[in-house]
Order: structure tokens, then sequence, then C-alpha cells
């Protein structure tokens, strides 16, 4: 198999408060924009790669300042969305897009199955391990994952200021959205908003938050409103508020 990160490349995972008991583990997939130096820019402008198809913007130091003051593990991945997207079944195509929203990702164009598994053992299958060995410490109760999204997407204006995503478990998604009603009118939060989870198209319910058995949520940020370091630290305030609350009823 060729490889892909090369010496002295950082790997795709980085933990946060790894050793913390603190009941809820934080995960953000789409944290970083790295692209590994053998892959060059992808073929694309610098501007295409600050933008939300290469990474979930303001979503890192969202999870990180919520980590921070809950002292909680978070697991955070450094490589761009567009090199392999981490929230995505590794062999759809969805996972590395030969295109996305509208913009041709060049180097992910008729990509050889030995290229394809080279990012797959190297970033994908590195990380979710790391997700997999964190949620199955005894302190574990909820696992939580932080993403944010564009306000407009293939040309439809999304108009929720945040989503809260589930499947068959749908209490914690419901117990965030109802204490977020302190901070955001409720016709600005979405459940099952932007989008709905499936099992073509998502990894993190299906496999970390159904199969562990645990309480679980994906939570989506509109990425305009966390742009910012003071919409970041705002929005970490309120989650922190709110997840706090909804583990207390978890455990009531």
């Amino acid at each position: 198999m060729e490889a892909l990160l090369g010496k002295g490349e950082a790997g795709p995972v980085e933990i946060l408060n790894g050793d913390s008991s603190y009941p809820v583990v934080l995960v953000c997939e789409h944290a970083g924009r790295t692209i590994p130096a053998a892959l060059g820019d992808l073929g694309l402008s610098p501007e295409a790669l600050q933008a939300h198809i290469a990474w979930d913007i303001g979503a890192e130091k969202v999870a990180r300042a919520v980590a921070a003051q809950l002292n909680a593990p978070l697991i955070l991945q450094r490589y761009s969305r567009l090199v392999i997207d981490c929230n995505r079944p590794p062999h759809s195509e969805n996972a590395m897009p030969p295109i996305s929203d509208g913009i041709l990702v060049p180097a992910n164009n008729n990509l050889s199955p030995q290229r394809r598994q080279s990012r797959i053992a190297e970033i994908f299958t590195p990380y979710q391990n790391a997700v997999s060995a964190q949620i199955r410490r005894s302190s574990c109760a909820m696992v939580l994952s932080i993403h944010s999204y564009t306000r407009t997407m293939a040309g439809h204006k999304r108009p929720w200021d945040v989503g809260f995503l589930y499947r068959k478990h749908s209490q914690t998604s419901q117990d965030l959205a109802a204490e977020f009603g302190a901070f955001v009118a409720p016709e600005k939060i979405g459940l099952n908003q932007p989008y709905q989870i499936d099992d073509e198209f998502d990894w993190f319910v299906p496999m970390h938050g159904e199969a562990s058995g645990l309480p679980h949520s994906l939570i989506e940020i509109c990425n305009d409103l966390i742009a910012t370091a003071d919409g970041q630290q705002k929005w970490a305030d309120w989650l922190v508020c709110a997840i706090t609350r909804s583990l207390k009823k978890d455990h009531s």
C-alpha cells in the first residue's frame, strides 16, 4: 500500500483530557483542514481550502472551549474532510468526494484503490479506533459530536441556527434542543436538521452512538455564528449549560 503521511507529519488524532472521568466524550470529525504533503493542495484554490467544503468552520474552537470548561475528553481529527471524511462510511464516494458543493476536487477524481486505502488506513481507521477506545471507558455515559454547517448549501438556505441529529436514540437530542430554548428562538432549533442520518452517508451516529448503546447526539451549529472568537465562546458556553443539564436528566 502506498504511504500517505510522510515522516514528521502529524497523525490524524489529537486527544484532550484523555484521562478525565467526566461522563461526556466529545468528538470533532471535521476539526482540521490539514492536507498531507503528498496530496499538495488537492488541486484547489486557497479560498476553497478555507471554505466549508474543507472543514467545519468554528467547530474545533467550540469543541475545545466546551472540553476545557467541562474537563471532558475530546477527540479531534486534524485532516481535511476532503482528504477523507471521517463522518462517512469509508468506502462510499462521499468519503473522498470528487465534487463538493459544486466545486471539483481534482485530486479525488479517479482515485486508485490503493490510494483510497492509504487514506482509510492512515487517517480514518486510527481516528475511529481512538473514538471507540475513549467511549468504551467505564466513565463514559454520553457521546456528542460537534459540527458546523454552511447557511446555504446547493443554493438552498437553511433557516436553523443549530440542529441536533439522531436516528434511533432521540432523547439526548430532544433534551439538548429543549435546553437551547433558553438561548435560541424555537424556530431556529432543528431536530434532524439540516439533514437526516442514514447508513449511506453517516458514521458517527450509527457506528459510535447506536453501536455503543450510549446516549448520543450529533450537534450542528451554523458556521456564520461561530466564525469569530466571540461567537465560538458564546456557543461553547451555551453548549456547556445544555450538556450539564441534559446529563442530569439522563441520570435522573
